[in-house]
């Protein structure tokens, strides 16, 4: 008993001084506040600084106030974190009291056997209790320091380009990047840009932002922002202007713009109108810019277009129908995408055909990304053997490659097998329509970004209701399937 009590009293010594030293570190803390006030004070008031801006002109003056709005927010984020601090260290000292209060209730006890059942338990916890007091506990995790400089040296016409916060940079701003003209391009409806800094520039470059303005004229947004020099956007739309920019930044602020490069997207292949057997309201004919027709993924380079739906009697299809007039019969020609497939998916036909040599569900996507605009596709059924079900539909690029097309939330899709259909997305199963496919067979997708809508048809009848509604992002055609499929 006795070797057990003098055990737990040689930890609540050691105990006791990390709560001695607890207490001092919350002294020094609650002293760490009151220097942070006295800090900013006593840097207001000084000759070097307040002189220097109340004799100044009027722009020095502009830059005091800023300065002290900075030095306002960091006396609250500098007070803040002491005060936590504070609390969390009280917290702590207040549970190692209480513990220590209770061990010297436990020692006086007079039960030596109540003692022996519970001794080991606690010297355990007073143990991990002086632990949790370990190195770099009773450190502050902030100094009273204001850590900026104030450089009134440069010229008058300077003062309102001073930045207090960043002035021990040294570095100064890079200079405007250069486009590199020979290697920008534009395939389809994506924009590679590529620029460098100028040639005798020695200035340290952290990062570049680019920006596309929106192929009509519009403001310029952010489209990439990084340390690379190259970069390739997609889901533009088909047969329209851009304009494209690039600046460069490092810790002591952005360069200006480099000069304005102005990139056309391919047009498309095939521009022959095609009269439609009912009237096109304007407003409809104006979206045909903006709106292109995209080819189908299995087309001979010889189709020609045509309108692909005649009028139908039932909602669903004068639905479809209708989306459809605001689209002419030109193609603008992509093919399935061998870079991001599954190993399982077997090319052919320049990348116009696809299959598979296993007996699962296997993903390919097209080459070509919508973001905007009105897009429909076909893909034929070359063979179909054993009544599988393969998908169609639309995918992110980052897509599960090896299941069947719907299975994640990344793509939208109707699988479909020789009687009935199905839509899926994220694993979810609905709206099932009879109808299926044979070999020969053609599959319909439109994507109408306009409306943020996806419909499918079989053998131009539109198959079931709008199979999915709010589409919004990058989206790429897509199909799922395996080897007794050839699309």
């Amino acid at each position: 008993l006795f070797p057990l009590q003098s055990q737990l009293s040689q930890a609540l010594n050691g105990l006791s001084d990390r709560a001695k030293e607890a207490k001092e570190f919350l002294v020094q803390l609650r002293n760490m506040v009151q220097q942070i006030q006295n800090k900013k004070k006593a840097f207001i008031v000084s000759s070097p600084s307040k002189c220097c801006f109340l004799e100044l002109e009027p722009g020095w003056r502009q830059q005091m106030a800023i300065l002290l709005e900075i030095l306002g927010k960091h006396q609250l984020q500098q007070g803040e974190v002491v005060r936590d601090q504070i609390s969390h260290c009280t917290v702590k000292l207040r549970q190692t009291t209480g513990l220590m209060e209770y061990c010297l209730e436990v020692i006086k006890e007079n039960d030596p056997s109540g003692f022996l059942q519970i001794s080991d338990a606690l010297i355990r916890r007073v143990h991990m209790t002086e632990d949790q007091w370990g190195k770099g506990t009773l450190t502050p995790r902030m100094t009273t320091d204001f850590d900026l400089n104030l450089d009134n040296a440069p010229l008058l016409q300077s003062i309102h380009q001073l930045d207090f916060v960043q002035m021990k940079v040294s570095s100064p701003v890079p200079a405007p990047p250069i486009l590199q003209l020979e290697e920008c391009c534009t395939h389809n409806n994506s924009a590679t840009l590529s620029w460098k800094q100028p040639p005798l520039s020695t200035v340290q470059v952290e990062g570049y932002i680019l920006e596309l303005d929106d192929g009509n004229g519009g403001q310029f947004r952010e489209v990439y922002v990084g340390k690379e020099t190259m970069c390739t956007v997609d889901g533009l739309h088909f047969n329209s202007t851009y304009s494209a920019r690039v600046k460069a930044f490092n810790k002591s602020g952005v360069s200006p713009y480099s000069k304005t490069l102005v990139l056309q997207t391919s047009e498309d292949t095939q521009s022959e109108e095609q009269t439609l057997p009912f009237p096109v309201p304007l407003e409809r004919s104006q979206l045909r810019r903006m709106s292109p027709f995209s080819s189908t993924l299995n087309l001979q380079p010889s189709f020609s277009g045509r309108s692909y739906f005649e009028l139908r009697s039932s909602a669903h299809q004068l639905s479809l129908h209708s989306s459809l007039q605001s689209l002419n019969s030109a193609v603008a020609w992509f093919s399935f995408d061998p870079s991001s497939a599954h190993a399982d998916i077997i090319f052919s036909n320049d990348n116009l055909t696809v299959t598979c040599n296993s007996y699962d569900d296997r993903v390919v996507l097209g080459k070509t990304g919508f973001s905007k605009g009105l897009h429909y596709w076909e893909l034929s059924i070359d063979r179909y053997d054993n009544h599988p079900d393969p998908a169609f539909g639309v995918a992110r690029i980052d897509v599960l490659k090896d299941a069947m097309l719907g299975k994640d939330d990344k793509a939208w899709a109707m699988y479909v097998d020789n009687n009935r259909s199905w839509f899926m997305h994220n694993n979810s199963h609905t709206n099932r329509t009879e109808g299926g496919i044979t070999k020969g067979a053609t599959v319909g997708v439109l994507l109408d970004l306009t409306r943020r809508t996806l419909t499918f048809s079989i053998n131009e009848d539109q198959q079931g209701p709008v199979a999915f509604e709010n589409l919004e992002g990058l989206f790429f055609p897509a199909v799922s399937l395996n080897r007794n499929v050839q699309v």
